[in-house]
């Protein structure tokens, strides 16, 4: 009988958060692994953090060699994320092999040479402090001191081969000089090592997106394609990828009100404790007021995070006040917080990455986002729902009630591009039309969707005064509101195409 025995590939946890999530558990361990990217990509930090997380997660120690920048360089820079070096090299946990150019040393090797010094160095540094990961940053400027492509193949491959038997896991860094073309300057690094990660920064609608790839792991598996990523201070690397997300929520029976005494009738009591609701509505409808009302019904201890991208603090505050409701007061309480920012201040993914702090910090049970279609602007369709779906899901995975507002591309109605990502994952939909009839502007409020619940099916009208928004009754004899064409109907015509229409049915 033939042997059938698997060997399975250990994985190693990098620590990088989000990359352990699409490498389905971390690099595979003992192995080499090459970390190609363009100018700026993050490439050293990868592969310091590697070492770093290496240190404070997994107690292993690290060796960082450095060909292009010297150990003093590396340690200033390494400072702004809050890694201090100097402690771990004076705990013995971190060494550094310096082979940074020397500014006086341009010489070039032309006969044949090998590695054997470096190798020696890389082992003594390894041993010395007992070291389990190294990250070599970078092989393009091994590049700069050969001439023949064949040595520093053999070398590199020698290089490898050297750490993969002394069963350390290693990472090799290299310079790529396009986003999407070959996988390294040189097109021979990819072939020396045993697995290939591809970090880009490529510009993307006038803006800056960071993404990784995994383009090969040896002998075991790992999610395909290209996942977001930022570089958050304190931290460094920390991805967002949407396999993250896990369908597992939780549901809630229990109601919460939602400001607005007949809005809960129309909702059967309210929303759900852990809904995330979407309110629709064209410039001027309502929409900011309704998720104030929606923040001011909290009770103690019930804390409100607000996350404005249209107007700042003092707007927000004076709005509440001409409506009767005191922010100020629930801020000085601490039941309120509110987060002013425009949207393109930063990317998506670091705006994704702040509010998740955020919430994490302040434990809100209620949050609105008003509005989410500022957040959309400037963004590509996949890099704007991958932040809805992050956001939501989160927001989900917490029990927190969020309501989210969106601007629709007419006065009269409309579906917008949020409203096309945000629809089918929202528990509840909101819309707010204005209606003209007979000369005349009206507004209307409808509740379109409420997942799990029962609510009222028609359409309200609604006015706005001083003491926020009163729903009266709904529209009689007016057909094609929400479709932004309403056209009055007589009652016996009303009663006539009714008929029509269950005929037809």
């Amino acid at each position: 009988m033939g042997n059938n025995v698997k060997t399975v590939v250990e994985k190693l946890k990098t620590g990088i958060v989000g990359f352990d999530s699409i490498a389905n558990g971390g690099l595979p361990k003992g192995r080499t692994t090459l970390v190609a990217g363009t100018a700026g990509s993050a490439k050293t930090v990868f592969a310091a953090q590697f070492l770093v997380r290496g240190i404070t997660e997994a107690d292993e120690s690290g060796v960082f060699v450095t060909f292009e920048e010297t150990p003093d360089d590396v340690r200033k820079n390494l400072l702004a994320f809050g890694w201090d070096i100097p402690a771990f090299e004076a705990a013995g946990k971190w060494a550094f092999v310096d082979v940074s150019p020397d500014a006086e040393d341009d010489a070039v090797i032309t006969g044949d040479y090998d590695l054997g010094g470096l190798l020696a160095r890389i082992e003594h540094a390894i041993n010395k402090v007992g070291a389990k990961r190294v990250s070599v940053d970078s092989l393009g400027a091994i590049f700069g001191k050969f001439q023949q492509q064949v040595i520093v193949r053999r070398e590199l491959l020698r290089l490898a081969m050297a750490l993969k038997k002394i069963g350390v896991t290693s990472i090799l860094t290299a310079e790529r000089t396009v986003e999407y073309g070959e996988i390294a300057r040189h097109g021979i690094e990819e072939f020396v090592a045993d697995n290939v990660i591809i970090l880009r920064n490529a510009l993307d609608a006038e803006k800056r997106r960071r993404t990784m790839e995994i383009l090969k792991f040896r002998g075991t598996d790992h999610q395909k394609g290209e996942f977001p990523f930022t570089i958050v201070s304190e931290r460094g690397i920390v991805g967002v990828p949407l396999s993250m997300v896990k369908l597992d929520q939780k549901s809630s029976m229990a109601r919460i009100k939602t400001g607005n005494e007949e809005l809960d009738q129309m909702c059967d009591g309210g929303f759900f404790r852990d809904s995330i609701v979407l309110v629709s509505g064209a410039t001027g409808a309502g929409k900011t007021l309704l998720s104030t009302e929606f923040l001011a019904a909290a009770k103690d201890p019930e804390r409100c995070l607000l996350f404005a991208f249209e107007e700042s603090r003092d707007q927000l505050i004076r709005n509440a006040t001409g409506w009767g409701l005191d922010f100020e007061q629930m801020e000085q309480e601490g039941r309120l917080k509110i987060v002013c920012e425009y949207p393109e201040v930063l990317g998506l993914e670091d705006h994704l990455v702040t509010m998740k702090d955020l919430i994490e910090e302040f434990a809100p049970t209620r949050i609105a986002v008003d509005s989410l279609s500022a957040m959309e602007r400037g963004a590509t369709n996949k890099s704007f729902r991958e932040f809805v779906i992050g956001l939501t899901s989160y927001i989900k995975s917490k029990e927190i009630a969020g309501l989210f507002t969106s601007v629709t591309p007419s006065l009269m109605g409309g579906t917008s591009i949020t409203e096309a990502h945000i629809s089918t994952i929202t528990d509840a939909i909101v819309l707010l039309r204005y209606v003209e009839m007979f000369g005349e502007i009206s507004r209307g409020i409808a509740v379109l969707k409420m997942r799990g619940s029962a609510h009222d099916k028609q359409i309200r009208e609604f006015n706005i005064d001083g003491d926020g928004m009163h729903i009266g009754k709904a529209f009689a004899n007016v057909t094609g509101i929400m479709s932004g064409n309403p056209v009055y109907v007589a009652p016996g015509e009303q009663d006539r195409l009714r008929g029509m229409f269950k005929e037809a049915d």
